[in-house]
């Protein structure tokens, strides 16, 4: 049920049990017929004053002193709700866009999303089950609209334009995904959005052969071809079916509330220069330490138990979201900055 909806369902609903209520007190009270009792509480609620029908009592009176009360107030609000109602029809475009507006503006640390096609959705469904601030960017308004509706922010506008960008707040983003129809297309997004924010981090999709490495050069961080990689899944599915079973339940939510996330290890963290085996985070927080990426770029995989963390370091580990937001806390800050 729409929120308008649910507000002509609440007047409708106030007026008729006010309406209600007047009219049995009337009728046990001073003993009027249902229509005559009717008529006075109409005539009450909307003020219209031709005085009483019928002679009323002391308890009639005092009864009719609440409804006068109760009955205008609901009156009131009736046609307030309502006059605001058609505004919202009228206007109800502009004032959202202009809410939209204000709230993309308030973004910080943010992720733009270029393009809500197939490759764009998905990943403004990931961004939004991940609980990270996002707005969506599409020159289609069936395509924006369509992201209203579940809930995103959006704009329609040409993604590849500095203004677009600028009015997602590329200048405050952390991140962007170029996800548009065509490799020219991303490609001007991803020197748009490097020359605006040089430490922006872009990914983008690259559909025809050889332009992954043009979107390299150009500054991308991190390149992916929707096609290569379908093939790719879909040979090892024959050839390790198991492997892509695994890797499909730590990538996906099938159910269960295990992920794998990268953690990254605060330079005042009380965990700093202690081993994997002196930290014993499977044991006490209940996470699995997959890999270390080393403040250099260097990658560890299975790192040793005697492997030392220092500040700046990434661990990439496998738990639960519990037990993932538990660690990290624990190498965010010192656990006298906790107290």
């Amino acid at each position: 049920m729409s929120r308008l909806t649910r507000r002509l369902l609440l007047i409708l609903v106030a007026v008729v049990a006010t309406l209600a209520i007047g009219t049995v007190g009337f009728t046990l009270i001073d003993h009027y017929p249902p229509f005559d009792a009717f008529y006075m509480t109409l005539t009450t609620m909307t003020t219209v004053g031709y005085g009483e029908i019928h002679p009323l009592s002391h308890a009639g009176r005092v009864f009719n002193s609440f409804l006068i009360f109760f009955g205008v107030t609901t009156i009131l609000i009736a046609m307030g709700a309502m006059t605001q109602t058609v505004i919202e029809l009228e206007f109800g475009d502009v004032i959202g866009k202009r809410r939209n507006k204000r709230m993309i503006d308030k973004l910080k640390d943010h992720y733009i999303i270029c393009g809500f096609g197939r490759v764009g959705r998905g990943a403004a469904v990931e961004l939004k089950h991940a609980g990270v601030p996002f707005v969506v960017v599409d020159i289609s308004a069936e395509r924006v609209e369509r992201a209203i509706l579940e809930g995103m922010l959006a704009v329609a506008a040409d993604s590849t334009r500095d203004d677009t960008l600028r009015q997602a707040g590329i200048e405050h983003a952390r991140g962007l995904v170029a996800a548009l129809a065509t490799d020219a297309d991303n490609l001007f997004v991803l020197l748009s959005a490097k020359g605006l924010n040089p430490r922006i981090y872009v990914a983008t999709r690259a559909a025809e052969e050889g332009a992954e490495e043009k979107m390299r050069r150009a500054g991308a961080d991190a390149v992916f071809a929707p096609y290569v990689i379908t093939g790719h899944r879909l040979a090892q599915s024959l050839l390790r079916p198991h492997v892509v079973q695994f890797l499909d339940f730590t990538t996906h939510d099938i159910g269960m509330d295990i992920s794998i996330e990268q953690v990254r290890v605060s330079e005042s963290s009380e965990v700093v220069s202690r081993t994997i085996k002196e930290m014993q985070l499977r044991r006490d927080v209940g996470v699995i330490v997959m890999a270390i990426r080393k403040g250099d770029g260097r990658m560890l995989f299975n790192p040793p138990a005697d492997t030392a963390v220092d500040g700046g370091d990434y661990l990439i580990v496998m738990g639960r979201q519990e037990n993932l937001r538990t660690l990290e806390t624990l190498l965010a800050e010192p656990r006298a900055a906790r107290k």
